[in-house]
C-alpha cells in the first residue's frame, strides 16, 4: 500500500527536511520519497489543512485500568485513543489489579496490545503489589519487556529499600521511578495554599515533594544507578534536580501537561477532575515548571492520563479518586505554551532516549512513525472530543489551540 502525504511541514530538528514543506510517500510502511509536488496515481493521497508532521509522539505515563479496572478503560480502546491523540508509543503504568509486578502481568499487557499501531512499553511495579515492602521480580519483568520500575503515585518510604533497588538494578541497567511525595506530610487533597484555605480543604504542602526528592537524591549519590522523578510540581523541586544534574548524577524528571496548563484555581469550584496527585500548585510554580521545560531541567512531558469512572468522581472533593484523562487534550493545551520545536523534542526524542527506546527518523528508507497535526486550529474542548471510556477531563470547556489528525505508524 502507498500513502502520499501532501504539503506537509516537517518538524524534526534532526532531519535535513526540518521546517520544510514537502510531499511524502510511504510504501509498505517505509518512507520512500520526500520531495516537492509528487504525483502518484497509485498512492492514497492524504490532504489536511495546514498539515504538519513529526516523529510519532511518546507518552511515558498513561493508565488504562486493565486488568482489574476495565470499567475505567481497556487497553485496546486506550490505544485507539492514544493514536487519535497523536501518540505512536505509550508507557503503561502498573496501577492495575492485580498490580503489574511479575513477568506474567507484563506478558498480559503486551498480549492485549498486539496488532495495534501504538507501541506499548509496560512499566513494572518496583515492589510486590506496590506495597513498598519488598522488591518485585525486576529482572524477570525487564526480560519480558518492562522498560522501568516504579510504584505509580506511591513513594518508597523505606530509604534502605530504595538503596537496594538502585544497587541491584545497576546489574541490568534498569531505570527506577520514584514518586515525589513524603507520605507522612501529604495528608491533604489539594495544594497547601491560599485557595485550599479559602474553601476549607486540607492542604498537601510542597515540602512533602521536596523532602522525598532530597532523600532520593542523597541515596542516588551514595549508590549510583539511574533515577527518574515523575510529575514534579514546584520550583523548589526544580532547584534540587538542577543541583543533582550539575553533580553528574544520572537523574531525569518529567512533568504532566496538567501542571503546565493549570494552577490550583481549578479547585475553587470543587471540580473533582482537578483533584490530582501531586496536586495542582499555584501560578508561581506553574510558570517555574514551564521555564524548566524550556531550559531542559525537566526532560519530558506526559499526559499522566488516568481514567476514573464516574462513581469515583461524582462524590465530594475529599472523597474523590485522584486523576484526569489527558490524551485527547494534550497537544491543544501544550501547543500555546511552547514553541513547536521544543514541544516536539519533549514528546518524541527525550522520553525515548531516557527509556532506551530507538528514536524514529524522518528520512528516506526509514520506517514510518509519524504524527499528523495542525498547530493553528483553535476550538473549545467538549464531550464530543472525548474518546476515552471515562470522561473525567480537566480540560472540559477549555479553549485549545492545535488539533491532531492522526498517526501513520
Amino acid at each position: 500500500m502507498k500513502i502520499l502525504l501532501k504539503n506537509a511541514t516537517i518538524i524534526d530538528k534532526n532531519s535535513s527536511f526540518h521546517q520544510q514543506t514537502k510531499d511524502v510517500i510511504i510504501k509498505d510502511d517505509i518512507i520512500v520519497k520526500i520531495e516537492n509536488n509528487i504525483k502518484d496515481n497509485e498512492a492514497k493521497e492524504i490532504h489536511h489543512e495546514n498539515l504538519h508532521l513529526s516523529n510519532g509522539w511518546m507518552d511515558a505515563s498513561v493508565s488504562f485500568g486493565e486488568p482489574g479496572f476495565e470499567e475505567r478503560e481497556i487497553i485496546k480502546n486506550g490505544l485507539k485513543v492514544a493514536a487519535k491523540s497523536g501518540f505512536t508509543a505509550v508507557a503503561i503504568n502498573p496501577n492495575t489489579f492485580p498490580v503489574t509486578d511479575n513477568k506474567a502481568s507484563i506478558d498480559y499487557i503486551k498480549q492485549q496490545a498486539k496488532n495495534q499501531n501504538v507501541s506499548v512499553y509496560p512499566i513494572g511495579a518496583l515492589t510486590k503489589q506496590a506495597k513498598g515492602k519488598e522488591l518485585a521480580e525486576l529482572y524477570d519483568m525487564q526480560q519480558a519487556g518492562a522498560i522501568a520500575f516504579g510504584d505509580y503515585n506511591k513513594a518508597i518510604d523505606n530509604a534502605n529499600l530504595m538503596k537496594i533497588a538502585l544497587q541491584y538494578t545497576q546489574n541490568f541497567d534498569a531505570l527506577i521511578l520514584s514518586f515525589p511525595q513524603y507520605k507522612q506530610l501529604a495528608n491533604g487533597s489539594a495544594n497547601e495554599g491560599i485557595n485550599s484555605t479559602k474553601i476549607g480543604l486540607k492542604g498537601n504542602p510542597i515540602l512533602a515533594e521536596t523532602l522525598q526528592i532530597a532523600r532520593d537524591l542523597h541515596v542516588l549519590e551514595y549508590t549510583g544507578g539511574k533515577l527518574h522523578i515523575p510529575n514534579i510540581t514546584s520550583k523548589a523541586s526544580i532547584t534540587l534536580i538542577q543541583q543533582a544534574k550539575e553533580k553528574g548524577l544520572d537523574i531525569t524528571c518529567s512533568v504532566s501537561v496538567n501542571h503546565l496548563a493549570f494552577n490550583d484555581d481549578e479547585i475553587l469550584d470543587f471540580n473533582t477532575n482537578a483533584k490530582l496527585l501531586p496536586p495542582l500548585r499555584d501560578e508561581k510554580n506553574r510558570l517555574a515548571l514551564i521555564e524548566a521545560v524550556k531550559d531542559s531541567t525537566i526532560d519530558y512531558i506526559t499526559s499522566d492520563h488516568n481514567p476514573i469512572d464516574i462513581e469515583q468522581k461524582k462524590v465530594p472533593f475529599e472523597q474523590a479518586e485522584y486523576g484526569t484523562i489527558g490524551l485527547e487534550s494534550f497537544f491543544g493545551l501544550l501547543n500555546p505554551i511552547f514553541d513547536l520545536e521544543t514541544l516536539i523534542e519533549k514528546i518524541t526524542i527525550n522520553p525515548r532516549k531516557i527509556f532506551s527506546i530507538p528514536v524514529p527518523k524522518i528520512a528516506i528508507g526509514e520506517k514510518a512513525n509519524l504524527t499528523l497535526f495542525n498547530p493553528d486550529h483553535t476550538y473549545t474542548f467538549t464531550q464530543k472530543h472525548i474518546l476515552s471510556t471515562s470522561k473525567n477531563a480537566l480540560a472540559l470547556d477549555k479553549n485549545l489551540k492545535g488539533i491532531v489528525y492522526g498517526v501513520v505508524c
